[in-house]
């Protein structure tokens, strides 16, 4: 994955595609911040899968709170480099797919209150391949609430 990144770079760089030349520098930064921590190392492809998550979530949150204060063409950017981010991750699971093992886990625990939650969550986690979390607890407390 890092090996197609590093090509896209390049390609965006020879096009002079500025906006995604800036996205993928930052990317690479970011790779290169978390490569270090701890002992320095190459990436895994899951932990740069982790590391573009990251940043994701970061612009999503970012999106939700200028459009909140009316400067849609910052959010219109953001959504942009989220574009481009997401083109580098797994494809998420569908709203369907999540409900379905939701569905499993509360048949199996039977919960019952909002104090199930983290039992309820730790168990979907742990069948959940790649999905928006946020999306995974906002389902699970309205079927609890």
């Amino acid at each position: 994955m890092i090996t197609k990144i590093d090509e896209d770079l390049k390609s965006a760089l020879k096009n002079q595609d500025k906006f995604t030349l800036s996205v993928l520098r930052m990317l690479k930064s970011e790779f290169i911040n978390e490569s270090r921590k701890g002992s320095l190392h190459e990436l895994t492809d899951d932990e740069a899968i982790k590391v573009i998550k990251r940043q994701v979530k970061t612009r999503k949150d970012s999106i939700e709170e200028y459009m909140s204060y009316g400067k849609e063409e910052l959010a219109k950017e953001l959504e942009q480099e989220v574009e481009i981010l997401n083109k580098y991750l797994p494809d998420e699971m569908t709203e369907e797919e999540i409900v379905k093992i939701i569905d499993s886990v509360f048949a199996e625990l039977k919960p019952t209150s909002m104090k199930d939650m983290g039992m309820v969550m730790k168990n979907v986690s742990a069948r959940i391949t790649n999905a928006d979390m946020a999306l995974v607890s906002k389902i699970i407390k309205n079927r609890l609430n």
